[in-house]
């Protein structure tokens, strides 16, 4: 079941892909982390994918990771009397707290945090950004706004605020409950949504502890402007372009992705590239050009995985879509062109930095220098492989773990394959284990080299201080 990529595939699963069958048939395909998208479905729908994708894991024999996407605080306006309204350029329109139904004149927007950040001249986006109201005057509970870009505005729409930090926590009450869940379940990531600022990933944590780990969607533009924080405190990020185009002009969510990929590297936290990669083929068994060159894009620039949403969660094609994606990374990543790229975006260590850094820094050099067939690392809480997958180096990461959680966890990660193991207690059985493991993987083959990155005393969390370099 090894994977001749790097790059990982995350993969949502829903309506189209929750029969067994189907869910193996993405994972034979290249899924390395499924997706529960707890915007849709019910508790027993995810209770019942859970099951089956850890069913799928026993049979494999492969550490598959979940992640738990939570939905955070959805935005929408109230409901119409008289079905949708069409909204002209120009026009004055209000927003209040009256639950009443509305009209062509006004309607409810049952968020009183909304108009307690509103202030003259912000603008609001409805619908995903079809529609744009600039407002001229507000209070505790209503907003008089003129519509600045018209259209048709259909009740429960979405509703986005760019440019203003609303007093809201990323954690509503269902998602409260959704994470109770998910941590109930053993969900190996959740994903928040809508955070505003690194308050919002301290609150999490202080939920979630260390029973799962966390992604940060970056949609909003107050994220962005605190990126570097924000990285610091997570345990990975997604980009999350579709709010993220909805809140910022098109042209420059490009730029900010390969912002947000650069600040990931540097401090060695994985990141996602998401939304609308293959969206053609939520219809087509085939994507356009521009979808699989945005696919390429995200593995040239180094990310640790691009996922996919409703190409396989509610699309035709879902397998056919994965099988795609596997192919253009796997393409991308044998172009030479792509190593020349990730050594030339590489980030050294900090100067000052620890033991791990500096064994890690020596390890990607000893692979370079000798043609390494692999890098073998043992690591108890991930902390190693994550450091050696910093490196991007030119081999690939073999990571020996005796706990199944933290094997799961890595599935997110670039370069890495987890292999279950039982404890070693030495640095001489450490290396005949490691040589025995990738000869038997097809790491290697007798007689080539290896190099194994280690922590001593084996076992403890975070003492990356050993290399040993030896043949297969």
């Amino acid at each position: 079941m090894r994977r001749t990529r790097n790059a990982k595939i995350v993969a949502t699963l829903g309506p189209a892909s929750s029969d067994p069958a189907v869910v193996r048939q993405l994972f034979l395909a290249g899924v390395d982390v499924f997706r529960l998208n707890f915007s849709h479905g019910s508790h027993a729908d995810h209770s019942a994918r859970f099951e089956v994708l850890r069913a799928l894991e026993q049979e494999t024999g492969r550490p598959i990771g979940i992640l738990a996407d939570l939905q955070g605080p959805k935005l929408r306006v109230g409901t119409f009397g008289d079905g949708p309204v069409m909204l002209t350029q120009g026009q004055p329109f209000r927003l209040d707290l009256d639950k009443a139904p509305g009209s062509q004149h006004r309607v409810c927007l049952p968020h009183p945090e909304i108009f307690a950040a509103l202030v003259p001249g912000a603008e609001l986006l409805l619908d995903d950004g079809k529609l744009r109201l600039v407002v001229e005057r507000c209070g505790d509970d209503f907003a008089e706004t003129r519509v600045a870009v018209g259209g048709k505005l259909s009740e429960r729409k979405g509703v986005n605020v760019p440019g203003v930090v609303l007093p809201i926590t990323a954690l509503t009450e269902k998602d409260r409950r959704d994470l109770s869940l998910a941590l109930e379940l053993g969900a190996d990531w959740i994903a928040l949504s809508f955070v505003q600022r690194p308050e919002d990933v301290s609150e999490a944590r202080a939920l979630i502890g260390d029973r799962a780990a966390i992604v940060v969607k970056l949609e909003k533009p107050s994220a962005v402007e605190r990126l570097d924080e924000i990285v610091e405190l997570t345990d990975a990020v997604m980009v999350a372009r579709g709010d993220l185009g909805v809140e910022l002009p098109a042209e420059r969510v490009p730029a900010i992705q390969k912002r947000i990929v650069r600040a990931c590297r540097k401090l060695g936290k994985p990141v996602i590239v998401a939304t609308q990669m293959l969206e053609s083929m939520i219809e087509s068994p085939v994507p356009t050009r521009a979808e699989a060159s945005d696919v390429a894009t995200a593995i040239y620039d180094g990310a640790d995985a691009v996922m996919l949403s409703a190409e396989s969660a509610s699309g035709k094609h879902p397998v056919v879509a994965v099988d795609m994606m596997n192919r253009i990374i796997e393409q991308v990543e044998a172009d030479p062109a792509y190593r020349q790229l990730i050594d030339a975006s590489h980030t050294s260590a900090r100067p000052g930095g620890d033991v791990a850094e500096a064994v890690c820094c020596a390890m990607r050099r000893a692979v370079a220098l000798l043609h390494a067939s692999a890098i073998v690392c043992y690591t108890s809480s991930g902390h190693t492989s994550l450091r050696a997958a910093r490196e991007r180096p030119e081999s690939p990461i073999l990571s020996l773990t005796p706990r199944l959680a933290t094997a799961r966890r890595l599935a997110l990660v670039w370069g890495v394959h987890s292999v279950l193991i039982d404890d070693v207690v030495d640095a001489d059985q450490m290396t005949e284990r490691a040589c025995s493991v990738a000869r038997r993987d097809r790491f290697a083959e007798a007689g080539q080299f290896i190099v194994a990155i280690a922590g001593m005393p084996f076992g403890t969390p975070g003492t990356t201080n050993l290399i040993r370099i030896a043949t297969a």
